[in-house]
């Protein structure tokens, strides 16, 4: 049980850091971006972005991606095909790909702490 939470905790923590990008980059509102409701087509195609970098950087599956967003798989799954077929665009497309490696450079969340700082 244990491993399973960590696992789930640890999805949460690169879903986070997948919205935190998104919202810096699109120039979104983070509480606008993880809100509940579909919001405006601007602020749902910048969550879908973010499930889908967290699909892909992350390397999580789309059930992970939905539990780790508070959304159905299915929610995910049109996230991902979404953002996929919309890689035609050469600038959009070099844009993931830079999000990409810089979530892939981003630590583990459960990276060790120097001794001093743990309390």
């Amino acid at each position: 049980m244990g491993e399973i939470h960590n696992r789930m905790s640890q999805d949460r923590a690169r879903a986070r850091l997948a919205q935190y990008v998104v919202s810096y980059v699109f120039d979104i509102p983070l509480d606008e971006l993880v809100a509940a409701t579909r919001r405006s087509p601007r602020i749902a195609f910048a969550r879908q972005v973010a499930m889908y970098l967290a699909h892909v950087a992350f390397q999580l599956s789309l059930a992970r991606v939905a539990i780790a967003f508070g959304r159905d798989r299915s929610t995910a799954a049109h996230a991902c095909h979404r953002i996929e077929d919309c890689r035609d665009d050469a600038r959009l497309d070099a844009c993931l790909d830079d999000l990409e490696a810089f979530l892939r450079s981003a630590p583990c969340p459960d990276m060790p702490q120097p001794q001093e700082l743990v309390l």
